[in-house]
């Protein structure tokens, strides 16, 4: 009997999108496919491209001695409380990387992350737990970026950027690169608006869109 199992928690959009790297890492490892799971609790659908969906009480009392899952869910506080509720039942977060991903020299990345296709990781760069970076999303340089933070397809973050816990940043978004020092900080919890330009600090708690990226107001939302 295969000693380890994994999932994928979260059948949306999302979930379905990563699965496909799950199945690629099953694959390179040699493991069978029927270890490999959808985890969500609100679908009646038992098979969801080929792949069987399990509720989360299903998934820890499979026999395995180990389970892995990776948390497909894009908001960062459902995420908190989904790794909290795995880590009580002893089970890992799972690092997931698709091939093409380009991680360059001295990147350090904690648990839990989920780097999707074409995603580049460049110099000098740390990057805490769970964080999620979609399709063709770019991290610069002398980056610090924290826990939970999402970026949604096509983020361009450039070199000297700090980004704290809980961020998340939009569709095609670009943060400007700071200065050695003096690094354009992301304040805990903001917001980045798709396509948003962010050219200066963004205080922790704030939304800012448009270019350049202003705090989202009843006058500039029109």
């Amino acid at each position: 009997m295969t000693e380890k199992v994994f999932g994928i928690y979260g059948a949306s959009g999302f979930g379905r999108e990563v699965m496909p790297i799950a199945q690629e890492y099953i694959h390179k490892e040699g493991i069978e496919t029927g270890k490999l799971f959808f985890i969500d609790d609100n679908l009646t659908e038992r098979f969801i491209n080929g792949v069987k969906v399990v509720s989360y009480d299903e998934f820890i009392n499979l026999p395995d001695k180990e389970k892995f899952v990776s948390l497909a869910i894009a908001d960062r506080y459902i995420r908190r409380e989904l790794l909290s509720k795995i880590e009580k039942d002893n089970v890992h977060p799972w690092d997931l990387c698709y091939h093409n991903v380009v991680k360059l020299c001295d990147v350090s990345i904690d648990a839990g992350s989920l780097l999707c296709p074409f995603v580049t990781l460049t110099s000098n760069i740390k990057v805490g737990k769970q964080f999620h970076a979609n399709i063709y999303s770019y991290v610069g340089h002398d980056c610090i970026i924290g826990d939970f933070v999402t970026f949604a397809p096509s983020v361009k973050c450039n070199g000297n950027v700090v980004i704290k816990d809980n961020v998340y940043i939009g569709t095609g978004a670009i943060i400007k690169q700071g200065k050695p020092g003096r690094p354009i900080i992301i304040g805990e919890g903001a917001v980045v608006g798709m396509g948003a330009v962010v050219t200066k600090n963004v205080p922790a708690g704030v939304t800012v869109i448009g270019n350049p990226a202003k705090p989202l107001s009843r006058r500039n939302i029109k």
